[in-house]
């Protein structure tokens, strides 16, 4: 069974930063893709994607602040988050995507942006 286990979460002040981590029990090659989401309020959104040749899309809220990239060797994606708000605070999700169509979710890690 695929696990993905996000770390990285934790309390920043507005314009500070944060780098979330997604570890893969598994070869992320074996993913057509991998992406980043986050909840709060009981709305998804989805923030950004990586395919398996390193193509990267992001959503326009978080376009030009948060960087999503992969580290094949350690079977890792991360999000790296700057300028960050308090509008950012919800709860973080990863999420691989197998060439199958299978969908392999995270646990969340909890983002919290307050002075």
């Amino acid at each position: 069974q695929v696990q993905l286990v996000e770390s990285g979460g934790g309390l920043v002040q507005p314009g500070g930063s944060l780098r979330l981590s997604c570890a893969a029990s598994t070869n992320i090659f074996s993913f057509n893709s991998m992406g980043w989401y986050r909840q709060a309020l009981g709305k998804r959104e989805l923030l950004a994607t990586v395919s398996s040749g390193g193509r990267t899309n992001y959503a326009d809220s978080v376009k030009g602040r948060f960087t999503i990239s992969r580290d094949n060797a350690k079977d890792t994606v991360y999000l790296q988050m700057n300028s960050l708000k308090p509008e950012d605070t919800a709860v973080y999700y990863c999420r691989a995507q197998a060439f199958g169509g299978n969908y392999y979710w995270g646990q969340g890690t909890q983002v919290t942006v307050s002075s």
